[in-house]
C-alpha cells in the first residue's frame, strides 16, 4: 500500500513508499536520511519505531504514539508534540529546543542530555523520567508532574516551575538560578527534606511543609494555635522539628547583600 508523509504546512508530499503502515514508511524515510522537516504525523502510531537522528524539526506529532520509540539524537526543534505518548521513549541527546510538549506523557522516558531549552512542558507527565544533565533553561514546566524524576545536574535556569510536582525527584547538582517556583525567583537549588511526617522544601524565602507554604518569617512567628489549626499532627511535628528547620531556613536564605 502506498504510504505518504505530507507537510503540515501545504499538504505537499515529503516522502512516499510502499509500506504496510505510516510507521514503516517513516522508518524507511529516516533510514534514507530524508529531511522530514514540518511533516504532519499527528495521531500516528509510531510505537517502538527507530527514528534515531531523524530530522523532524517543526513536525506535528500531536497525539502520536511514540512509546518506546528510539529518538536518540533526533532533531525535533520547534516540533509540536502536545498530548503525545512518549512513555519509555529514548530521547537522549535529542534537540527539543522550543518544542511544544504540553500535556505529553513522558513517564519513564530517557531524556538524558536532551536540549529542552524554551520548551513547553506544561502539564507534562514526567514521572520517573531521566532528565540527568538535560538542558531546561527557560522551559515551561508549570504544573508538570516530575515525581521520582532524575534531574541531577540538569540546567533549569530561568525555568517556570510554578506548581510543578517534584516529590522524590533528584535535584542534586541542578542549576536553578533564576527559576520561578510559584512566583519566587530562585538563585540556588532548594533544600529537599524527605522521610519526615511531611516532605519539606526550603528555598531562599519560603519553607513548604506538606501543603503549607509560608515565608521563613511567618513560620518563625506562628504560635501554637496557628500550627495546630494546620493539621492534627502539626503541633507535635513542629515541636520536634521547629528549631532545626528554622536553622536550615536561615542558613539557606539569601543575605541582604545578595538580595
Amino acid at each position: 500500500m502506498l504510504q505518504q508523509i505530507k507537510s503540515r504546512y501545504d499538504d505537499s508530499i515529503l516522502f512516499e513508499c510502499e509500506a504496510k503502515s505510516i510507521k514503516e514508511c517513516l522508518v524507511e524515510a529516516v533510514s534514507k536520511n530524508f529531511n522530514l522537516r514540518g511533516s504532519d504525523l499527528s495521531g500516528a502510531c509510531l510505537s517502538g519505531a527507530d527514528l534515531s537522528r531523524a530530522n523532524l524539526r517543526g513536525a506535528c506529532l500531536s497525539g502520536a504514539d511514540l512509546s518506546r520509540a528510539n529518538l536518540r539524537g533526533a532533531y525535533l526543534r520547534g516540533a509540536y508534540l502536545s498530548g503525545a505518548y512518549l512513555s519509555g521513549a529514548d530521547l537522549r541527546d535529542a534537540n527539543l529546543r522550543g518544542a511544544d510538549l504540553s500535556g505529553a506523557y513522558l513517564r519513564d522516558a530517557n531524556l538524558r542530555g536532551a536540549n529542552l531549552s524554551d520548551a513547553n512542558l506544561r502539564d507534562a507527565d514526567l514521572r520517573d523520567a531521566n532528565l540527568r544533565g538535560a538542558y531546561l533553561s527557560d522551559a515551561n514546566l508549570r504544573d508538570a508532574d516530575l515525581r521520582d524524576a532524575n534531574l541531577r545536574g540538569a540546567d533549569l535556569r530561568g525555568a517556570d516551575l510554578s506548581d510543578a510536582n517534584f516529590y522524590d525527584a533528584n535535584l542534586r547538582g541542578a542549576n536553578l538560578r533564576g527559576a520561578n517556583l510559584r512566583g519566587e525567583i530562585l538563585t540556588k537549588a532548594p533544600i529537599s527534606i524527605l522521610n519526615l511526617t511531611w516532605d519539606t522544601l526550603i528555598t531562599e524565602g519560603y519553607m513548604t511543609i506538606g501543603c503549607q507554604r509560608h515565608t521563613h518569617a511567618e513560620w518563625e512567628a506562628f504560635d501554637d494555635e496557628a500550627i495546630s489549626d494546620m493539621e492534627s499532627r502539626a503541633s507535635e511535628f513542629w515541636k520536634a522539628n521547629r528549631e532545626w528547620l528554622l536553622g536550615a531556613c536561615k542558613a539557606h536564605a539569601v543575605s541582604k547583600e545578595q538580595a
